[in-house]
Parts: structure tokens; sequence; C-alpha cells
């Protein structure tokens, strides 16, 4: 059985377990993320396969906060207010790629952004910590399919392909996170999910542009 307590000890296991390429499933306060090592284009294409998602479909990539976003992004002054309102927390903000950035270009399915979001889960955040290397983490559930918000939800839908789920209960909130993408000044709402359009809207003093079609 890859269901675990999250403990000090199985997290640390699981950062191992990431280090040699292998795939492993976290409780966010959001829903249940599976992980990989976001340097490492094979562990990468691992999570892809296991939720049997589309290559073109970028992943989101969790962070202790504004640092390490800055490390592999392009952040602006507009970014830096949504951070300090909402991080961590359930935002995710697709942002320029920094020249240089050592994060596998499978991650952002080729393009030149990347999906970066500070989880507010101490579980979560301990795991981050623990593997000392980015981690790129979809939700741990089949594409096309309800987002995971407990280990038993994640255990039922992927079985042993996880190397671990680390257990830590059911997840607060059980939403995905809001999107938002970031382009200069130009926000735009990418994804509807926990955080409200309205509280985005205050902090920044505007009204959110939608995606342009096609």
């Amino acid at each position: 059985m890859p269901i675990v307590a999250a403990t000090k000890e199985s997290i640390s296991r699981a950062a191992e377990a990431l280090a040699r390429g292998e795939i492993v499933a976290f409780p966010t306060e959001t829903v249940y993320g599976l992980g990989a090592n976001a340097l490492d284009a094979s562990a990468v294409a691992e999570v892809f396969a296991a939720k049997a998602r589309p290559r073109f479909n970028p992943l989101i990539v969790p962070v202790l906060g504004l640092e390490e976003a800055e490390s592999y992004a392009a952040v602006n002054e507009t970014t830096r207010k949504l951070i300090r309102a909402f991080w961590p927390g359930p935002l995710s903000l697709v942002l320029p790629r920094k020249p240089g950035c050592m994060i596998a270009d499978l991650v952002s399915a080729g393009l030149d952004t990347i999906a970066l979001r500070a989880p507010n889960h101490p579980v979560a955040r301990a795991l981050l910590e623990a593997a000392k290397l980015p981690i790129a983490a979809p939700s741990a559930n089949r594409s096309g399919r309800i987002s995971p918000t407990t280990a038993a939800h994640v255990e039922a839908e992927l079985g042993n392909l996880p190397a671990m789920i680390l257990d830590g209960g059911p997840c607060a909130l059980g939403l995905e996170s809001t999107v938002l993408g970031i382009d200069g000044s130009d926000v735009t709402l990418l994804r509807l999910g926990t955080l409200p359009r309205e509280d985005i809207e205050k902090v920044l003093g505007c009204k959110l542009t939608k995606p342009k079609a096609g």
C-alpha cells in the first residue's frame, strides 16, 4: 500500500524518492498533488503518463514563496502585489520563464511561461523544504476526472503508480487554485478556482481580462 501517514520521516523518504526520479502524491490545502522532480524530464514524463495528460497541458510548480519564484520566473510589481496578498494560498500565477531556467521544458509544455503557486499546507511545504529541488505537481488524478481531496481518492485513481502517497488528511478547500496569467500589467483569468475573482480585482484595483479566443 503506497499510503503512509505524513510524518517527518515519511516526508524525508518522499523527498528521497523525488530525487531518484520517482513520483509522489501529497496534500495541499486545495487538492492532492502528484509531484515529480521538475529538473528531470523523465520524471516529469511519468506524471503525464500516470495522469494520461496531454503533453501540451503545462504543469504547476509549487514553491515556498517569492524568493523561489524569482529564481524561475520574471516577477514584476503586479506579480509581487498578488503574491503579498494571496501567497501562500490557492492562487497560481503563469509568469514569463527566466532565461536559463533549469526546470524541464516539458513542465511548461515548451512554452516560454511557467506556472507557480505557494501552497498553504504544512505537509506540502515540509516536502518542498526537504526535497531541496523544484517539484512539478498537477492534481493527483487522471485527466478529466475529479481532483482528489483524500489520500484514499489518490490510491483509487492511481493505485501503485506513485512511489508514496503522503496522507495529510482531507484537503481543507477541496477545489483547485485560481490561475492567472500575467503579461506586464495585464492580468488574465485563466481558471477560476478557490480564490474568488472579486478578491483579486480588489487587490489589483481593476477588472480581470478573459483569455483571447483562439
